[in-house]
């Protein structure tokens, strides 16, 4: 599978957008001190092979993130039998790029099989259950994932608890049960609980610190809070409010990351509309990089052309730094702006004749890790002291 990938990357890079800029997010935020910049992905758009070498790009991405490959519905279709081979798919090509792997999820109370939101339950059976699906997935899994989201949006927007099968039956000691389980089958994993509209802090909020003193108080580990950030264009909070946010989660002694961003636009696009999204996407990754205790950044895939979003929110899509032509929008310089990273992108479009370059310019050295070199190559050729420009491929070559 390992090679599979490789081949695929090498054939692809000569038909590829030259979508690597002087420095790429994943170096920025190395470079400010957070983990990783990365991006999820899904077992079908694998297929396609521009897209694939994107995102084996290390200097923009150094994570991934399954979207639904290790979620219940797939990894336990049957009670007892589990299936891994979709998520192992992932897995291989993280491991092959060098990427870290954030792992997602282990309950959710949606994509659940029928064989579970069917079945007659009492506290106990469904606690078996339970522990035997994350005992399983986890360990599976395990020395391959930096994160797990063990708990994924358990709490209605008044922060209180949400109604689901394992609420309903087990209480809210399902939550540490949970956390429990996955501790025990990798020690050495941080777990996190994940939900959205935590951003704006008031009643949910306070219901997810709620629940890290739940889990901490019953003495279970708990790791971090994920912060999935799905917005709308103009809906972002500040930055200073963002901040503030995190912070009174950091101060729980938990982590904190951003695991799913998005900012959709209401179509057709326009220059504002891009403009307000690039704002947007800076204050968010810059309130990461301002709050200590935010080790990560992960945006819910890089390009339009697989974004979630236009199935769901009816009229609204674009909402991803790339659009559906792999072309970098305004809001990849935002995110770099937000890093400190000061770039200016050029785009042409693609035609039969031609495929779509960017093109990013930058005066400054290239830093511990960045791209120095490479076919069609227009950024910084000298390393910073003391790295030199080392080559790895025809396509790339990197300070180091």
């Amino acid at each position: 599978m390992v090679q599979l990938f490789s081949l695929i990357a090498a054939i692809a890079a000569s038909v590829l957008p030259n979508t690597v800029a002087a420095v790429g997010l994943d170096e920025a935020a190395l470079a400010k001190g957070l983990l990783y910049f990365g991006s999820a992905t899904d077992n079908p758009e694998l297929t396609d092979v521009p897209y694939l070498t994107q995102l084996s790009n290390i200097a923009d991405f150094g994570q991934i993130t399954p979207g639904n490959s290790q979620k219940w519905d797939t990894t336990e279709p049957t009670q007892g039998t589990f299936s891994f081979t979709k998520g192992d798919v992932i897995a291989d090509l993280a491991d092959a790029n060098g990427q870290y792997l954030r792992c997602h999820t282990l309950l959710w109370h949606q994509q659940l099989p029928s064989w579970l939101t069917s079945g007659t339950w009492t506290n106990a059976t469904l606690i078996a259950v339970l522990q035997n699906h994350i005992t399983n997935v986890v360990t599976h899994y395990k020395g391959s994932c930096i994160h797990w989201d063990v708990v994924n949006e358990a709490l209605n927007e008044d922060g209180t608890y949400r109604t689901n099968i394992f609420y309903e039956t087990i209480g809210e000691s399902y939550i540490p049960i949970a956390f429990a389980a996955a501790a025990a089958a990798d020690p050495d994993v941080k777990l996190y609980y994940n939900d959205y509209n935590l951003e704006y802090g008031g009643n949910k909020a306070a219901g997810a610190r709620a629940i890290v003193q739940l889990v901490m108080n019953a003495g279970i580990q708990i790791d971090g809070v994920g912060f999935q950030g799905h917005f709308e264009a103009g809906t972002v909070p500040g930055k200073s409010s963002l901040v503030s946010v995190l912070q009174s989660f950091t101060a729980l002694g938990v982590e904190v990351a951003y695991t799913e961003v998005d900012v959709r636009i209401q179509l057709p696009t326009s220059a504002t509309t891009l403009a307000q999204q690039s704002t947007d996407f800076q204050n968010l990754v810059q309130s990461c990089v301002e709050t200590i205790g935010c080790v990560g950044f992960t945006i819910w895939d890089w390009t339009d052309k697989y974004s979630w979003v236009p199935s769901v929110f009816s009229g609204y899509g674009a909402a991803l730094p790339w659009d559906e032509n792999f072309v970098k929008k305004p809001a990849y310089d935002g995110l770099l702006k937000g890093m400190g990273v000061t770039s200016t992108t050029t785009a042409t479009t693609s035609t039969s004749a031609t495929t779509t370059s960017t093109t990013t310019t930058s005066t400054a050295t290239a830093a511990h890790w960045s791209q120095c070199s490479g076919n069609g190559w227009t950024g910084s050729t000298v390393c910073a002291s003391p790295w030199s420009c080392t080559y790895q491929n025809d396509w790339y070559s990197q300070c180091l």
